[in-house]
C-alpha cells in the first residue's frame, strides 16, 4: 500500500506530545451554582442572618417537611422565609429544595423572587441565567446577562465575559447563542478593557454553533488588537484542525511571545496530527533548545524524527527524554481514604504515578522502532525487553513480529501475531491490522486482501478495515473493487478524508475522470486542511490536467511540510518535465536518501531516465 495513504494501525506517536424540561433530565441540568447548593446543609441557610425563634421554627418545619417527602410544602415554607428576611442563603436553600423535587418552575420562581428582593445580587443573576438555559429558554437570558455584566466590577468584567459561553454549554439551540451574546456584549465590544474578551466570547459561541468561519473572524479581530493576547491564540488552536487560516494567529502570537512553550507544543501537536512533521519538528526543537530541562518535548521530538525516518536523531532525543525522566523524582501523593478517593477520571496529576505513566514505555517502544529502521534488530529486541506493562503486551508482540518480518521470517512473524492473546474485539481487530501490515510490507498483497476480506466479514462495515482492503485492491489493480470499497467508506463516514483522497488520487494517477478526482481531493482538503499527502494529490491532479505551475506550487508546499519520498517523486517529475532539471535531481536525490526502496520513487527515476 502506498505510504501516502495512512493505515488504520499507523498512528503518530505524539504522546506528549439542549435539554427539554423533564423530571428525568433535571439532574443533568447545568446549574453549577445550584448544584453546589444541593450539598449545603440547612445550617448554611442561617449564616449571617438575624435568626429569631419564629424564623428558626419556620426553617425547621421546612426541613422536616422536605425529609417527610412534602417537598412542595417545604419549598413554599422556605421561600416565604427568604422573602420575609431578604436573606441570600435562604433563597439558595429554596432553589435547592426545588431542584431536589425536580421542579424547574418552582426553582425559577425562587430565583426570580431572589433577584427582585436583591437586585444587585450577582449570584441571583447567575442562577437565573443557568436555570433559563436548563429549561430550554436561552432566548430569555439576554436581559439578565446584560444586568449581570453591568453589576460586575470593571476589574472582573473581562474574566466574566470570557466565561459567558459556558452558561450555554448544554443549551438545546446553540445557534441562538451568538445572537444572544452579541446583543449582551454590544456596549463592551469597543471598550479597550473588554474588547478582547467580548470578541473571543462571541467567537467561541460561533464555534460552538458549528460556524468555524465566523469564529475565526472574531479571533482575527481580537488578535489584530493584541497579538500577544492569550484568548485569540487559544481559540485559533482549537480551529486549526479545520482551518489553516487560523494558523497566522498562532504564528503571530509566537512571534510576539516566543517564550510561550506550551502554545508552541500545542501548535506542534496540531501540525503533527496533520502530518506536517517537518514544521512540527521545528516547533518542538525550539522548545527543547529554550528549555532543555523539560522532559515531554524530547519524547515528542523523538516521535517526529521517527515519522521523518531519521532514526539516529530519534534515538538521541528519546535517550535524552529517558535521562530527564529518570533524574526527576516521581510525585506520589499519600493514598487518600477510600471514601474520598476520586475516580480515575477526576484524579489530579499528583496521584500515584507508574513508570509507564511518565512515558518510559512509549520511549522504549519508539527506541525499538528506531533501531529497527537502522537494521539493528538485536538492539530493537533489547529495548522491547524493557517493556513489562501488561497493557502494552500486544504492541510489543506486534513490534517483535515486525522485526521477524524485516529479517525475512514472515511465517514466524504471522504466527507470533496470531498467537498473541486478545482481550476483546479491539485486540482482535488490532491483530488483523498488524498481520495485514506484515503481509503488505512483504508485498504479499493477495494474502493481505484475503485476510482483510475475512476481517470485513467478521467486523461488518468497519470503515478502517474497508479502507485497508481498498488499498490492497488497488495494489492488485482491481480498480473497480477499490472504488466500490472507498465509496462505501465515504458512505459510512462522510468525513473520512483519506478515503476521499485515495479515490481522487487513484483516479488522477490513471488519468481518469480528472474533474471528479479534483473534487474528491478538494473535499479531502476541506476535511484536513494542509495535510501534505492531500496537498500532494492536489498538485498531482493539477499536473494531470496540464496546470504545471499550479502543480509545482502545491507539490512544493506538500514537500516543505513533509519531505516524503513519494512526494519527492511527484515534485521531481513535474520539475523535470517542466525543464527544471537541476532542482528535480536535487529533490529526487533527497527522496532516495530517505528511502531507496520506495516503489514510486524508483519507478519515476527509471521512467524519466534521470541520472542521480
Amino acid at each position: 500500500m502506498p505510504a501516502r495513504f495512512p493505515t488504520a494501525q499507523a498512528v503518530c506517536a505524539l504522546a506528549v506530545a439542549g435539554c427539554t424540561w423533564a423530571p428525568q433530565a433535571w439532574s443533568q441540568a447545568p446549574v453549577a451554582a445550584a448544584s453546589t447548593a444541593k450539598s449545603a446543609s440547612s445550617e448554611s441557610a442561617f449564616e449571617n442572618s438575624d435568626l429569631d425563634a419564629a424564623l428558626f421554627y419556620q426553617l425547621l418545619i421546612g426541613e422536616i417537611q422536605l425529609s417527610a417527602s412534602e417537598g412542595s410544602t417545604a419549598f413554599l415554607v422556605m421561600l416565604d422565609a427568604a422573602n420575609k428576611t431578604k436573606n441570600e442563603q435562604l433563597y439558595k436553600r429554596a432553589v435547592d429544595m426545588a431542584l431536589q423535587i425536580r421542579s424547574g418552575g418552582q426553582a425559577l420562581t425562587a430565583v426570580q423572587s431572589w433577584r427582585k428582593a436583591l437586585p444587585t445580587s450577582r449570584n441571583a443573576h447567575r442562577y437565573l441565567i443557568e436555570l433559563l438555559v436548563a429549561l430550554n429558554r436561552s432566548s430569555d437570558t439576554a436581559e439578565p446577562l446584560r444586568s449581570l455584566i453591568r453589576l460586575t466590577p470593571e476589574a472582573e468584567r473581562p474574566a466574566l465575559i470570557t466565561s459567558l459561553p459556558r452558561f450555554f454549554e448544554r443549551t438545546g439551540d446553540r445557534n441562538l447563542v451568538p445572537e444572544i451574546l452579541t446583543d449582551a456584549l454590544r456596549p463592551y465590544i469597543d471598550s479597550p478593557a473588554t474588547a478582547d474578551a467580548s470578541l473571543i466570547a462571541i467567537g467561541r459561541s460561533w464555534q460552538t454553533a458549528g460556524d468555524s468561519a465566523r469564529a475565526l473572524e472574531f479571533a482575527q479581530r481580537a488578535h489584530a488588537r493584541n497579538a500577544g493576547a492569550d484568548g485569540p491564540v487559544l481559540l485559533a488552536l482549537e480551529l486549526l484542525p479545520t482551518s489553516v487560516d487560523a494558523e497566522p494567529i498562532v504564528q503571530g502570537y509566537l512571534k510576539a511571545r516566543p517564550e510561550a512553550s506550551a502554545v508552541r507544543m500545542f501548535y506542534a501537536r496540531a501540525l503533527g496530527m496533520s502530518q506536517r512533521y517537518l514544521e512540527a519538528l521545528a516547533q518542538v526543537d525550539r522548545v527543547t533548545r529554550d528549555d532543555p530541562a523539560q522532559s515531554p518535548p524530547w519524547l515528542t521530538l523523538g516521535a517526529l524524527h521517527l515519522e521523518l525516518r531519521q532514526p539516529k536523531e530519534a534515538t538521541v532525543a528519546l535517550k535524552t527524554f529517558i535521562e530527564r525522566i529518570q533524574s526527576t523524582p516521581q510525585v506520589v501523593s499519600p493514598p487518600k481514604p477510600a471514601a474520598t478517593t476520586p475516580p480515575p477520571s477526576e484524579a489530579g496529576s499528583e496521584t500515584a504515578v507508574q513508570p509507564d505513566d511518565r512515558g518510559l514505555t512509549q520511549a522504549w517502544l519508539m527506541l525499538a522502532q528506531a533501531a529497527e529502521q537502522q537494521g539493528n534488530f538485536k538492539a530493537a529486541e533489547d529495548w522491547l525487553a524493557k517493556v513489562d506493562t501488561p497493557a502494552r503486551a500486544l504492541e510489543v508482540q506486534v513490534r517483535r513480529a515486525s522485526l521477524l518480518g524485516k529479517q525475512g521470517r514472515l511465517p514466524e512473524a504471522v504466527e507470533l501475531i496470531r498467537r498473541a492473546p486478545e482481550a476483546g474485539d479491539d485486540d482482535a481487530r488490532a491483530k488483523l491490522l498488524a498481520e495485514v501490515a506484515l503481509l503488505r510490507d512483504a508485498r504479499q498483497w493477495a494474502q493481505a486482501s484475503d485476510v482483510l476480506r475475512g476481517a470485513n466479514e467478521r467486523f461488518k462495515d468497519d470503515p478502517d478495515l474497508l479502507y485497508e482492503q481498498s488499498m490492497m485492491e488497488e495494489k492488485l489493480n482491481r480498480i473497480d473493487e477499490m472504488e466500490r470499497l472507498l465509496r462505501r467508506v465515504i458512505e459510512l463516514r462522510p468525513d473520512h478524508e483519506h478515503a476521499h483522497n485515495a479515490l481522487g488520487f487513484s483516479l488522477a494517477d490513471r488519468g481518469l475522470r480528472l474533474v471528479e478526482a479534483k473534487a474528491l481531493i478538494m473535499r479531502a482538503l476541506e476535511l484536513a486542511p494542509g495535510e501534505p499527502f492531500i496537498t500532494d494529490s492536489l498538485g498531482w491532479v493539477e499536473y494531470r490536467m496540464g496546470n504545471r505551475d499550479e502543480a509545482i506550487k502545491q507539490l512544493r508546499r506538500a514537500y516543505q511540510s513533509r519531505p516524503d519520498p513519494e512526494i519527492a517523486a511527484h515534485l521531481g517529475e513535474v520539475l523535470w518535465v517542466n525543464g527544471q532539471h537541476e532542482e528535480a535531481r536535487r529533490i529526487l536525490r533527497e527522496g532516495k536518501s530517505r528511502d531507496q526502496a520506495n516503489d514510486v520513487l524508483r519507478e519515476t527515476v527509471a521512467r524519466l531516465k534521470v541520472n542521480l
